[in-house]
C-alpha cells in the first residue's frame, strides 16, 4: 500500500513502496528507490513548491514584520538580522516537505507531461 503524501514528505519515503528512499541529499531526489526500483528522475516537480512556499512564508514574514515595526519601531538593521534568517530557514525546511507531497501526488494521479485528454 503507498504511503500518504504528509508521510512522504516528512519521512522521504518512496510513493510507491514506502521505503525511506526518496532523498539522496537536503533536496535532491534520488535517481530510483533502492527498495522497488521506481525511477525518481522521472517526476517533475519543477519549481512549485520554491515559488509557492516563498509567497507563504513571505506573507507571515511581512504581517510579523510589519507588526513589529508598529508596535516597537526597531533600526532597519534589527528587521534585517530577524527576517532574511527566518525567511530562508522557514522556506528551505519546507521544501523537503512540498516537494515529497508533490511528487506523491504526482505519483498517485499518474501525471505525467504533455498528455492531454481528448
Amino acid at each position: 500500500m503507498a504511503p500518504r503524501p504528509l508521510d512522504v514528505g516528512l519521512k522521504g519515503l518512496c510513493p510507491r513502496c514506502g521505503a525511506p528512499t526518496l532523498f539522496a541529499g537536503l533536496l535532491r531526489f534520488a535517481e530510483r528507490c533502492g527498495a522497488c526500483g521506481l525511477r525518481l528522475a522521472d517526476f517533475n516537480v519543477g519549481d512549485g513548491p520554491a515559488a509557492f512556499l516563498t509567497l507563504i512564508w513571505g506573507t507571515i514574514v511581512v504581517a510579523l514584520a510589519i507588526t513589529l515595526e508598529l508596535s516597537f519601531g526597531p533600526p532597519w538593521w534589527v528587521h534585517v538580522l530577524l527576517w532574511v534568517p527566518l525567511t530562508l530557514a522557514g522556506v528551505v525546511g519546507s521544501l523537503r516537505l512540498a516537494k515529497g507531497w508533490l511528487i506523491a501526488a504526482e505519483y498517485r494521479n499518474a501525471a505525467r507531461e504533455g498528455r492531454v485528454a481528448e
